[in-house]
């Protein structure tokens, strides 16, 4: 369990709307190595990790990914509030207005939902550990 003190550490402020950088942006939330499902892979691996000081480690970092994935969302309902259908066509998010108009809905960049499928938890703390390393490279 955690303390949550709801608010954004970091507060998002974006006073131009963008649907074409928000298009972008998405798939940090949902793509294969968006903050979805890094807080998932951090905090399903944990468990099988053999030291404690691991365990700890990786649900803090789960629990930090968890806290990107909120200011993404902040972010790409700053860039898209307000847009028009016609600005969200113009920047190639018409199908996505059509399912979800403005709302947030976890998706890569492509227009793929957000799947576990991206991520993996063998319990084999090497395995656990590499996938791990690539998957953030892959962001960096």
């Amino acid at each position: 369990m955690w303390i949550y003190e709801k608010k954004l550490q970091f507060p998002v402020n974006i006073t131009k709307r963008d649907p074409a950088m928000a298009k972008i942006i998405i798939s940090q939330l949902g793509g294969p190595d968006g903050e979805l499902g890094a807080s998932n892979r951090y905090l399903a691996q944990r468990y099988a990790m053999p030291y404690d000081e691991v365990k700890a480690l990786l649900t803090d970092i789960g629990t930090e990914e968890m806290a990107h994935a909120e200011i993404i969302c902040a972010m790409l309902y700053q860039l898209t509030h307000g847009a028009s259908a016609e600005e969200l066509k113009r920047a190639g998010m018409d199908a996505y207005y059509t399912d979800h108009t403005t709302g947030i809905w976890p998706q890569s960049a492509g227009g793929l939902p957000f799947d576990a499928l991206t991520f993996q938890s063998k319990g084999d703390p090497i395995t656990d550990l590499v996938e791990d390393m690539a998957a953030d490279a892959a962001i960096a």
